[in-house]
């Protein structure tokens, strides 16, 4: 009874947090729009696979170390914020090159071909180079395992519920990009959702790079 409780509170943290937009789902949504359906995939599932081993790294502990330790947190937090920010402006740079739409961010980390590998590459970075993930999970995993019960086992099974949460929202947002592949066409609207994508891209850097 108490570890259903617990699974079904964390689904409602966890849900609300899906739902609130971030660099995820920025990456999600102009991948997909885009067109790159296996790339798109390809990044939601290193996005899970990050959330897999920081769920994994705080029922062994591991991650409490990186929250009890200043400088380690301090350090990867300025790690991301320069990996989000030259993400970011970059994309914006392409933009800006006069290059024509169907070749504008080509060669561009966030485009690239439609490789699953790829996007898996980039949405496992990105995940693990956001050392909030880490303190949220230390913050927040340990009040929903009760007491009692194994802490490795019942924290991987929260992350599962969590996993699950996020492939179901992922799949969500993939299908809405569909409807704006049309309108992707004119070289004008991939310009517009590239500076878009890239200023909010940027902006999430620099929050974290400012952030406490």
């Amino acid at each position: 009874m108490a570890t259903s409780t617990s699974l079904w509170s964390f689904a409602l943290v966890v849900g609300l947090l899906a739902l609130t937009p971030g660099i995820d789902t920025a990456l999600i949504l102009r991948t997909s729009a885009l067109g790159r359906r296996g790339r798109a995939w390809g990044v939601v599932l290193g996005i899970q696979t990050g959330t897999l081993l920081w769920g994994a790294l705080t029922s062994l502990g591991v991650t409490a170390l990186l929250t009890a330790s200043h400088l380690a947190y301090v350090t990867l937090r300025w790690i991301g914020a320069a990996y989000l920010v030259w993400m970011g402006v970059r994309m914006l740079r392409d933009t800006f090159r006069g290059l024509p739409a169907t070749d504008a961010g080509e060669s561009g980390l966030l485009t690239g071909k439609d490789s699953v590998t790829g996007g898996w590459r980039q949405g496992t970075l990105t995940n693990l180079l956001n050392p909030k993930m880490g303190a949220f999970y230390v913050a927040v995993l340990p009040q929903f395992i009760p007491a009692g019960a194994d802490h490795f086992t019942m924290g991987l099974l929260l992350t599962t519920v969590h996993i699950l949460i996020g492939l179901v929202w992922s799949a969500v947002l993939i299908g809405f990009a569909r409807v704006l592949h049309g309108w992707l066409r004119k070289p004008q609207a991939r310009r517009l959702l590239d500076r878009i994508t890239g200023t909010v891209i940027a902006a999430f850097g620099i929050r974290l790079a400012l952030g406490e």
